[in-house]
């Protein structure tokens, strides 16, 4: 009888695939948690060996040392995120549930310890006299404040309460995930009459075809929830009632009273969130998670947001009125509602310039963006390659791996994409790493990016809207980050920068899917290849600015929305979150009944699990950032590898080695101005655009 050899779990070592890439391959979904596990266990064994150890407390035993401490645990949490998000199952789902509380209590286990923190306050007391290099002096200060702001000043009895709360609000936010998803997925509209689907188009109505992936429901088609309040099916549906359904199915996804609800997951991590800033001694939870931020107070943040909402609210109300005429036009005498406001926004749109959804698509082939478009305005600016790589493991058959080489020919990273919306998947785009890039551990980055396109039936081509193609090149713009990250720590690397700073590459590399050159480059007819008519790219860039007021409003509205969230002080009750939501709304003037925000709270996955509470208002701070530096690249001759490599030399390779101000000060030469923002977004008059 052959003893088939024990199975070693594929984490417990690194990875000999190239640049320590996963072997997805091998990986099984039951590797997971006894990796993590297994990584928290070690790591906490090496802080107990820098804590005990004999000598006095200097930077390389302590620090360094705690940098190359939980390199397992790093490994395997780098692929269950990834996985997790992208591709989650129920086995998945349970273990992010179980093991985020204990993930909570292990990082407690650290940053709470005592006697660890006196070893990095003894070494932060000698800052002056240790003559470290700018980044290592960063480092130390960055060590300081973190274990300061995670409480490491506090009581024994407040740590013990602080690391309840973290716990508790670590499971709820790993709850809330698992509940949106199994609400937007309950929640996508189901018809069952093809008829009801008149507007969209034949290769959209093959893909929502249930028949497709399910036999047995022929006669059925579902339109899928996107994460946001609107829908891309919107702008298509003629059928009023049933763009009221989906809207209707978008809006209470996570507000039906069954198991999906996440109010009460809200309201608890809302007072949860508030007692532990009045622990950490703040007046709320938004007070304790700007002070690291560029705004560094919610005030700032509150101003810089309120200051918007006059002339983005004036602008959608004029907008409004428009689409209002539009309707009375065509003789119907229906009031204007959310459900209708992107199909009759594209009347006006398309009357106004003479623009058709439908037509613009044909010149948005998704290979052709991706190669002729995102990659080579990369390599015009940076000198940057990409080369698939075929051989390398992914964990799902969507997903396309890329290597990328630097100009010189050196290999930068492996780059992956998964495109493609799932039931199992997160709503939304995103990016991250699979690996770190640090000089200290000697790894080179590997970045991924996830997007929600529908995928097209068998056999037909991946057209995407412009807001899709800006989405790919927003994306791209956090992979660059990383991409490019030049760091000897890994806790500075890449993207570990404040939210209201990394949004500024990401924001900053949509600029390009506009860019004249890179435009004609990839703007060509999928079936024929034919460039876009120059007729039809002007118009679109005319219309730039139309609908402007919409957009920003309901992203002010979202933003407010966290806000009020945030501003709490602890000791409260329970609130009722749709009154409290309607509230907010009507306090900080956006409460307009056309213009929802683009996220409820019910379903702000941002604010409740993804690491931007407090911080949405980051998205509208960047864009004041990055269409400022884009008009930096109009002043000094626009996609030139020179001006790339400044970018690159002084922004995208920096991770958090500087104060974020000075680091801007130090591409642009000053500070950043918003009348470059306000220009792009038409919002320099009240007028609507």
């Amino acid at each position: 009888m052959t003893v088939l050899p024990e199975r070693i779990n594929p984490f417990f070592a690194p990875s000999e695939l190239p640049f320590q890439a996963p072997p997805f391959d091998r990986i099984h979904e039951d590797d997971y948690q006894p990796a993590i596990e297994e990584g928290m266990r070690q790591q906490l064994a090496e802080v107990a060996t820098i804590i005990h150890n004999p000598a006095a407390p200097t930077f390389e035993n302590t620090l360094v040392a705690l940098e190359q401490s939980g390199t397992l645990l790093s490994r395997v949490m780098h692929s269950f995120s990834a996985v997790a998000g992208a591709n989650t199952s129920d086995v998945l789902q349970k273990v992010q549930e179980e093991e985020a509380p204990r993930l909570a209590a292990h990082d407690d286990a650290i940053h709470l310890d005592q006697r660890l923190f006196d070893r990095v306050e003894a070494i932060y007391a000698q800052r002056d006299a240790l003559e470290l290099d700018t980044e290592s002096r960063h480092l130390l200060e960055w060590y300081h404040d973190e274990f300061v702001r995670k409480g490491a000043r506090l009581s024994e009895a407040d740590k013990d309460a602080l690391k309840k709360l973290n716990e508790e609000a670590s499971t709820l936010s790993a709850t809330f995930t698992n509940k949106l998803l199994a609400a937007s997925k309950a929640g996508a509209l189901v018809l069952n009459d093809r008829a009801k689907l008149a507007g969209m188009s034949d290769g959209e109505i093959a893909a929502a075809a249930r028949a497709e992936s399910d036999p047995n429901a022929a006669g059925e088609w579902v339109i899928p929830l996107h994460n946001t309040t609107q829908q891309p099916a919107l702008l298509s549906l003629l059928d009023r009632d049933v763009r009221r359904q989906l809207f209707d199915a978008s809006w209470t996804r996570t507000q039906k009273g069954d198991a999906n609800d996440t109010r009460n997951i809200i309201a608890r991590l809302a007072q949860i969130r508030a007692e532990q800033a009045r622990l950490l001694g703040h007046p709320s939870y938004a007070a304790w998670a700007l002070e690291d931020q560029m705004a560094k107070t919610p005030e700032a943040a509150l101003k810089f947001v309120r200051d918007l909402v006059p002339a983005a609210t004036a602008n959608a109300r004029a907008e409004g009125d428009a689409i209002q005429a539009m309707i009375a036009s065509e003789g119907a005498t229906f009031q204007l509602e959310p459900w209708d406001w992107d199909r009759y926004a594209e009347k006006v749109r398309k009357a106004r310039y003479d623009l058709d959804e439908e037509q613009i698509k044909q010149y948005f082939e998704l290979g052709n963006v991706l190669q002729h478009g995102m990659f080579y305005a990369a390599t015009q600016l940076y000198g940057i390659t990409f080369t698939e790589r075929n051989d390398i493991p992914v964990y799902h058959p969507d997903v396309r791996v890329f290597e990328v080489l630097d100009a010189d020919g050196s290999p930068l990273t492996l780059f992956y994409y998964d495109y493609f919306a799932r039931e199992n998947k997160l709503g939304g785009a995103w990016m991250d790493n699979l690996v770190t890039q640090s000089r200290l551990l000697g790894t080179k980055p590997v970045i991924y990016n996830v997007a929600n396109f529908n995928k097209p039936a068998p056999g037909q081509p991946v057209l995407l809207s412009f807001d899709d193609v800006t989405t790919l090149f927003h994306e791209f713009g956090h992979a660059l980050h990383g991409i490019f990250a030049d760091q000897q720590y890994p806790s500075l690397s890449g993207t570990s920068v404040a939210r209201d700073f990394v949004e500024l590459p990401s924001q900053f590399n949509e600029h390009w899917a506009m860019d004249p050159a890179v435009f004609a480059n990839y703007a060509k007819h999928h079936s024929t290849g034919e460039p876009m008519p120059q007729a039809l790219a002007d118009r679109i860039r005319q219309a730039e600015k139309f609908n402007q007021g919409y957009r920003l409003t309901e992203v002010l509205a979202a933003a407010l929305l966290d806000m009020a969230w945030h501003t709490l002080p602890a000791g409260g009750p329970m609130l009722d979150v749709d009154a409290f939501e309607t509230q907010a709304l009507r306090d900080n003037n956006v409460s307009l009944p056309t213009v929802p925000p683009r996220y409820r709270s019910s379903y702000f996955l941002h604010i409740w699990a993804n690491g931007y509470a407090a911080g949405y208002y980051a998205y509208l701070w960047a864009e004041m950032l990055d269409a400022d530096a884009y008009e930096w690249f109009k002043e000094n001759g626009g996609l030139t590898r020179a001006n790339g490599d400044h970018f690159r030399a002084t922004i995208l390779s920096r991770g958090n080695t500087d104060d974020f101000a000075t680091m801007y000060r130090n591409f642009r030469g000053r500070d950043p101005r918003i009348e470059p923002m306000l220009e792009g977004r038409g919002l320099l008059t009240s007028s609507a655009q």
